[in-house]
């Protein structure tokens, strides 16, 4: 039994270590700050000309510093990237990378575009391409977009930026350089303007308010609540009104007569989960107000004015008043092994806090420093080390005594946070009497209405003299423009001027954006023929030709004497029946003769269908050799017919006379780009089909989309650079060969259609070995939208195009 000992304690520490991992892990989910608070993210980039590429890569950089600040996933930011320019184009689809990693490495692959600017498409576009198809939906998530210009837009930026807001996303603009106009800022942001609409200089600027984006997009995420102030709602949380102190304590006198304060007794328990108070957590800087009185022995003790607890009940965020040493400390989160950190305020400056009358407190927090304000004044600022998240799975106080559950007995008037931290300067202390007494806009308080009986009337006074002129008022605001006036009568022109003297040159201006496209001239009359060029000199052999097509069958000639034995020709089809001649004697080989002028070119035939290849057969006498004819004019040149079906290898041809140059032929229109389809499964390899008879050409596919880079191919021969001559004449029928020697030849097999998939076809059929060989097609990986049969033996190429190609090969066996 004593080996049974060490495994319990083995597994005990085991379970020991599960839970405490579990219990991290649910920690950890309770943790939230700007970082972990869910919104989807929009940022629209100008990509015009003006921009140019080196502030281009400082709008990437801003763009991952920015978002480095927030976590990316499915349950916190999701981010999308909109650059434009004539046209808006999607570089980060809203939602697609669920990792800052990921996120920053496709940031850095956006390329600047270049082109007009067009902002009101952009913002059509973000709006309906992103946030309207994205997962969350407007389910309570944050929809923000960003949108960054450095130039006055070339479409209506006001009806697009309306839409976006009446669908619930909240738009930034920020301006960069002297070219963006205010108004139209504005036109694109919230209101208020001072909140969402930002300018700066140049490009290298936008990384000094980094950390002012940071913050206003924080508080869109966090701050959902708003405080109404004056003319103005501020973003924040009136800690009065959710811990629903009007009807928990008592109303009391304020600071003024009218003004409206709650009486805290020791019976109250000023609690609420902290889920339910900021359950996103705080910003990185906020503004804490308090106005408050505390009387008796409240004066000497130490208590928390406001604190939030952990779930084991240890303060992360606290403002402690301390009675004892009449000094203030402030707690807040940190990376510190404790969690916390806490600054203390010198009792020199705050003594005045603990004089038991009317007082407000105001705590500036930021993420590098404290400041404290006592009725309006600065006393004192402190450094921070940058705060974390806070946990959410605990309790938020107010007036409880230092690590006691019990209640302060003490008077509060106002108790907020502003997560704006630029309220601080618009927030005044003037609800203390005698703080705001010698400002201008200070207007003295109601005070408490006598109770005496009214007095005798007195006698009426004497008339006063007239008063002294008063002051000249300030100038008041400009009026609205004027109609326009009547067009007034041309006047005489006027006597020239003298020359003015000549300025100093002005400064570069900015570059211009490109101007639009210019519409395409109309086709210029066809230039006179070009004389002859000089005979080129003789290139190197080139590539095996394509076969041609059978000439047409020449007249009969009339016999000749026979010459000396030719070279074997090639076949040609069969002649018509020539007239038996009687055998004459070997004759002298003819003079060449001198070429004819060419005749005017003809009108092309249309182009017949080729045969089925017919059977071999036997071969014949041989006839008698013919004369050389005269070359017969040049005939008409025929309009292009349909392209034929693709015939046999053939033999090598010799090679023909450079042809002369032929017109310039015009450009077809682009077609449209098709919509790429989806990619099917791979599906089993079929069984072999019968040979099927040559099928037509089909229709030339719609152009397909951009395919990866190829292999890089061997090395070609260098072939003279030739021009695109037209056909060649057809020749007359050389002399017949004498008779061969050979077998029988051997029927050929049907053709086989060879099927290609999608747009990359480039060809429809192809020829078999013979019948009796054996010959292997062997597919190869489909790289590059190019298709390769390959076989060992003896490679025809036929070229489609210059950049798709095919190889046929067959492996004779027999």
């Amino acid at each position: 039994m004593g080996y049974k000992a060490p495994s319990m304690q083995c597994a005990l520490r085991c379970l020991c270590f599960m839970l405490l991992h579990l219990f991290s892990a649910a920690q950890d989910e309770d943790l939230r700050s700007c970082r972990t608070a869910p919104c989807d993210l929009v940022f629209i980039l100008d990509g015009s000309w003006s921009v140019e590429d080196v502030n281009f890569e400082l709008v990437r950089r801003w763009l991952i510093n920015i978002t480095t600040s927030f976590n990316i996933g499915q349950k916190f930011t999701q981010v999308g990237v909109v650059q434009y320019s004539d046209d808006p184009v999607l570089e980060i689809p809203l939602g697609k990378y669920n990792s800052n990693k990921d996120l920053i490495k496709a940031m850095e692959s956006i390329e600047y575009m270049g082109g007009n600017t067009r902002t009101g498409t952009a913002i059509k576009f973000a709006t309906d391409k992103l946030f309207g198809l994205s997962e969350r939906g407007p389910s309570g998530i944050s929809r923000i977009a960003v949108v960054l210009t450095d130039g006055k837009s070339q479409d209506e930026v006001l009806k697009a930026a309306e839409a976006a807001r009446k669908k619930g996303v909240i738009m930034f603009a920020i301006g960069v350089g002297s070219e963006t106009e205010t108004a139209e800022l504005r036109d694109i942001a919230n209101k208020p303007f001072s909140t969402y609409v930002f300018s700066v200089e140049d490009y290298k600027a936008i990384s000094r308010i980094i950390q002012v984006i940071r913050q206003k997009l924080c508080e869109e995420t966090v701050c959902p609540a708003r405080i109404p102030i004056d003319s103005r709602d501020e973003k924040g949380f009136d800690l009065l009104l959710h811990l629903n102190l009007a009807k928990k304590a008592k109303k009391t006198k304020g600071a003024f007569y009218g003004s409206k304060a709650y009486e805290v007794t020791s019976r109250l328990d000023l609690s609420e989960a902290t889920r339910n108070l900021f359950p996103d957590g705080l910003p990185p800087s906020y503004v804490f107000v308090a106005t408050m009185r505390y009387k008796g022995s409240v004066t000497v003790e130490d208590w928390d004015l406001w604190r939030i607890q952990t779930r084991d009940g240890r303060p992360q965020m606290a403002v402690t008043l301390n009675g004892r040493d009449r000094t203030v400390m402030f707690t807040t989160t940190s990376t510190a092994p404790s969690g916390i950190q806490t600054v203390t305020f010198s009792q020199q400056t705050t003594r005045k806090l603990f004089d038991e009358t009317w007082h407000q407190m105001r705590l500036l927090v930021t993420e590098e420093d404290v400041t404290l304000y006592v009725d309006d004044l600065e006393i004192e600022s402190l450094s921070l080390e940058p705060p974390v998240g806070i946990f959410i799975n605990g309790k938020t106080q107010v007036g409880k005594y230092v690590r006691k559950e019990t209640t302060v007995p003490f008077e509060i008037q106002k108790l907020r946070i502003y997560c704006d931290p630029e309220q601080n300067n618009r927030e005044t202390a003037c609800e203390i009497p005698g703080v705001c007494s010698n400002s201008p806009d200070y207007a003295e308080p109601t005070l408490e209405p006598c109770v005496c009986p009214p007095g005798s009337p007195g006698l009426p006074g004497i008339k006063g003299g007239q008063g002294n002129t008063g002051n000249a008022g300030q100038p008041g605001p400009a009026g609205a423009d004027g109609k326009p006036g009547n067009t007034g009568t041309r006047g005489s022109p006027g006597l020239p001027g003298p020359p003015g003297v000549e300025g100093k040159r002005g400064p570069d201006g900015n570059k211009g954006e490109q101007g639009r496209s210019g519409v395409s001239g109309e086709r210029g009359v066809p230039g006179l023929p070009g004389s002859p060029g000089k005979p080129g000199e003789k290139g190197s052999i080139g590539s095996i030709g394509t076969s041609g097509l059978p000439g047409t069958a020449g007249p009969v000639g009339e016999k000749g004497t026979m010459g000396p034995a030719g070279p074997p020709g090639y076949p040609g089809e069969p002649g018509l029946p020539g007239r038996d001649g009687k055998d004459g004697f070997p004759g002298r080989p003819g003079e060449k003769g001198e070429t004819g002028t060419s005749g005017i070119p003809g009108v092309d035939g249309r182009e017949g269908h080729p045969g089925m290849p017919g059977l071999p057969g036997i071969a014949g006498l041989d006839g008698a050799k013919g004369e050389s004819g005269l070359p017969g004019l040049r005939g008409f040149k025929g309009s292009s017919g349909p392209p034929g079906e693709i015939g046999l290898p053939g033999a090598p041809g010799l090679k023909g006379q450079t042809g002369p140059k032929g017109n310039k032929g015009e450009g077809g229109s682009p077609g449209t780009q098709g919509t790429p389809g989806p990619v099917g499964s791979a599906g089993e390899p079929g069984t072999a089909g019968q040979p099927g008879h040559p099928g037509m050409p089909g229709l030339k596919g719609s152009k397909g989309q951009r395919g990866n880079q190829g292999e890089r191919g061997e090395t070609g021969m260098n072939g003279e650079k030739g021009e695109h001559g037209r056909p060649g004449e057809h020749g007359s029928a050389g002399p017949a060969g004498l008779k061969g020697e050979g077998q029988q030849g051997i029927r050929g097999r049907e053709v086989k259609k060879v099927k290609w998939d999608g747009l990359d076809s480039l060809v429809t059929q192809a020829h078999l070995a013979p019948e009796g060989c054996r010959g292997t097609l062997v597919p190869r990986a489909h790289l590059d939208l190019k298709d390769d049969l390959q076989v060992r033996c003896r490679t025809v190429t036929y070229g489609r195009s210059a950049e798709r190609f095919f190889s046929l090969s067959c492996l004779y066996c027999c």
